[in-house]
């Protein structure tokens, strides 16, 4: 009899510590989508936004479900080897459409003469997906992150450090998160959204991966809602809380990011009436 009884006690000791992983993740507010509200900004990419509720919503899928990590979402074709997510759009196209649901941009991390963090408004990330039954699930995206120090999913909050542009030789300038630096974990002086603590991007230093057991499939399809926090009187909540308000020239002229960018008017706001190429 104990041969029979000590196999299912292992079973229900690992179920059990299954079901508490999975309890542990911090509840979250329903996302709903209402598809009359939702305003595709271009053509050729799937970003919307929610004037009424005030989100963006980007469509994307399942990259990574193993490994260290140094963003959670990436544009497609950039960093999939250590994100979780990559979404089929241009990084210049999110910032304009979370400038057009009014959130507030800060700077982006600094490093000399000291370290500084990435400042700016909370953006409060959701990711939307249907499990391989059909049922609809949503979660905060900080829930697919684990920390490495703490085996607990990530608490820490994205602020919406702005990235900024480079100049090349042509007088070009180009959105430095074209690259990849899109929503990260490590901190990136290119970043568009990234962590207000300090985070190495230092391979064996890494302070995050993925939260394997609560990601689905590679290849499944999501929808990341990015939401700009307000505090209860519709104020921008931000981070550092004593965050000044940003600069409006981010441009450094004299460091291109690691890869090619695609090239961005002076504005980060898309034309409509250029298509581009399909990625």
């Amino acid at each position: 009899m104990r041969r029979i009884i000590i196999p299912m006690l292992g079973m229900g000791l690992c179920l059990g510590a299954f079901l508490a992983a999975a309890r542990s993740a911090p509840p979250v507010k329903e996302i709903k989508l209402n598809h009359d509200d939702l305003k595709q900004l271009v053509p050729e990419y799937k970003v919307w936004v929610d004037a009424k509720q005030k989100f963006v919503v980007m469509q994307g899928e399942v990259c990574l479900t193993k490994g260290f990590l140094e963003m959670f979402c990436c544009p497609k074709g950039t960093k999939e080897h250590e994100s979780i997510v990559s979404v089929k759009t241009e990084a210049k196209i999110v910032h304009a459409a979370l400038l057009a649901v009014g959130a507030v941009s800060g700077t982006t991390v600094q490093f000399r003469p000291e370290y500084k963090s990435a400042t700016g408004q909370v953006i409060e990330v959701y990711v939307l997906w249907n499990d391989k039954d059909g049922a609809p699930k949503q979660t905060l995206a900080q829930n697919w992150i684990r920390d490495v120090k703490t085996n607990k999913a990530m608490s820490v909050p994205w602020v919406f450090a702005g990235s900024g542009f480079w100049e090349d030789d042509d007088g070009k300038k180009h959105y430095r998160a074209e690259s990849g630096d899109f929503i990260c974990v490590s901190n990136f002086p290119g970043a568009m959204m990234d962590l207000p603590i300090q985070s190495t991007d230092q391979n064996n230093e890494l302070n995050f991966e993925a939260f394997t057991e609560r990601i689905p499939p590679k290849g499944t399809e999501v929808k990341i809602v990015l939401v700009p926090k307000l505090t209860a009187d519709k104020k921008p909540v931000m981070e550092p809380a004593s965050a000044a308000q940003p600069a409006t020239d981010k441009t450094d002229a004299t460091k291109p990011p690691a890869s090619k960018a695609t090239a961005a008017p002076d504005s980060v706001k898309p034309d409509a009436s250029k298509p581009k190429a399909d990625k």
